[in-house]
């Protein structure tokens, strides 16, 4: 027990000294959420098909251009998105392309509310579609 609370204790130390002891500095952070244009909320994917999930690019900032995309399936349900962070359908693809091809996974739920969220430095999720 002596062991732990000295452990917990010198690390919390550490810590709020090395918070305490950085300059405050105001920092402008910018943030792009790309518009996803397909899938739409016409679009039907069905399982074990191959996509290609598009976005515009005509508004992505100097700084955001060598950014690499993260492409996720999930749902809607309560006014929440729910995502499959465990397995990815893109990942480390040039946000300029404004398009990755994807395949719908075989085992991907049959539903109304499906969702494509990317994500570049910022998330931003795809009207609801049909997996069917």
């Amino acid at each position: 027990m002596f062991g732990t609370v000295t452990m917990f204790s010198t690390l919390s130390a550490f810590l709020l000294a090395s918070a305490t002891a950085a300059p405050v500095h105001s920092v402008e952070m910018l943030a792009w959420s790309p518009t996803i244009l397909c899938p739409s909320q016409l679009t039907t994917w069905p399982r074990n098909s191959t996509q290609t999930v598009t976005w515009v690019t005509s508004n992505i900032p100097a700084e955001k251009r060598n950014s690499t995309g993260l492409l996720l399936l999930g749902y809607m349900e309560n006014n929440s998105e729910n995502l499959d962070i465990q397995h990815p359908l893109a990942v480390d693809f040039a946000i300029t392309d404004g398009q990755v091809t994807i395949n719908v996974p075989a085992n991907a739920t049959v539903r109304n509310d499906a969702i494509v969220v990317l994500f570049g430095d910022s998330g931003n999720a795809s009207p609801q579609f049909k997996i069917v």
